[in-house]
């Protein structure tokens, strides 16, 4: 079995042009298609995951100490 990740772009009405190489000899394969929309597997927060977590550091907010000096030193030549 030959896994192949790819991404490809679906057309405006909605189906999707796949040409691939396999490097396999002429045969009959079977083949599994997974369409996962990119927004939703990538840059999605659980539902109510704001409205769980909202105030959660409310009693014990966090603090930051004083920072020191930077410390300046020679520019490089």
């Amino acid at each position: 079995m030959v896994t192949i990740p790819m991404k490809a772009r679906l057309n405006p009405d909605g189906t999707l042009d796949i040409h691939l190489v396999t490097d396999l000899p002429e045969s009959e394969v079977e083949v599994v298609v997974v369409v996962r929309p990119i927004a939703e597997s990538v840059a999605s927060w659980p539902t109510g995951f704001f409205t769980e977590t909202y105030g959660a550091f409310a009693d014990s907010p966090l603090v930051r100490p004083p920072q020191a000096q930077f410390e300046y030193r020679e520019p490089l030549s």
